[in-house]
């Protein structure tokens, strides 16, 4: 994973590439300590009518509900249990329509219980409708923003063919294979959710498909 990022580190035209294709990609799937520059017209257009601060309390909300269970659900996991939660990325585990800069912004509330479950030994694994082609940018962007990725899953191309739902549902069957127990899976859209294979779901809000 390092030669990864220092890989990304190294390469500016890669970078830039990356961020166009970050801003065409965004619309299939539907932070840093410092609070980036976030409205622009191209960003404003993308969010719709969805304003950035109520969207923020939003995703607060339903994180305040998850923050507890996971608390509760890590503390009571069983010897040997590797427990894992699943997140999406464009408008979960990242700001991708509030903003088109690389990196992009973390979702702070997501962020921040993802990182409360890191430190307490709960594996992160990122499911996405994103195209392989931007795989490294997305994981060097993750990576960025404090999320300990130990997977990340976007779409080859025979997926590009595939329902979306479907897709995602396979891939968390994959991470249970591998010997995880998915206690938890954070998405905004119902295709990152449905399918089941995990225990508990938790969706932030898309306000009727404007932030897929």
């Amino acid at each position: 994973m390092t030669h990864r990022r220092a890989w990304l580190r190294n390469a500016s035209v890669t970078v830039v590439s990356a961020t166009a294709l970050v801003a065409l990609a965004a619309p299939a799937d539907a932070a840093t300590d410092t609070a980036p520059a976030r409205t622009t017209a191209a960003a404003t257009a993308a969010a719709a009518d969805v304003d950035y601060a109520t969207w923020q309390q939003d995703c607060r909300a339903v994180m305040d509900q998850a923050l507890p269970y996971l608390k509760q659900r890590i503390a009571a996991a069983r010897p040997g249990e590797r427990q894992a939660i699943v997140l999406d990325v464009d408008n979960t585990a990242l700001e991708t329509d509030f903003g088109f800069s690389f990196p992009q912004p973390a979702n702070r509330p997501v962020l921040d219980v993802a990182r409360y479950a890191q430190e307490h030994g709960v594996s992160l694994f990122f499911v996405t409708a994103r195209p392989g082609i931007i795989a490294l940018p997305t994981e060097y962007n993750l990576e960025h923003d404090g999320y300990e990725v130990s997977g990340l899953s976007v779409r080859g191309l025979f997926d590009l063919f595939k329902n979306v739902g479907a897709y995602k549902t396979a891939q968390r069957v994959g991470i249970e294979n591998k010997g995880y127990t998915i206690i938890a899976n954070i998405g905004n859209s119902a295709t990152d959710l449905s399918g089941g294979h995990a225990e508990k779901t938790f969706k932030l809000p898309d306000y009727n498909g404007q932030l897929s």
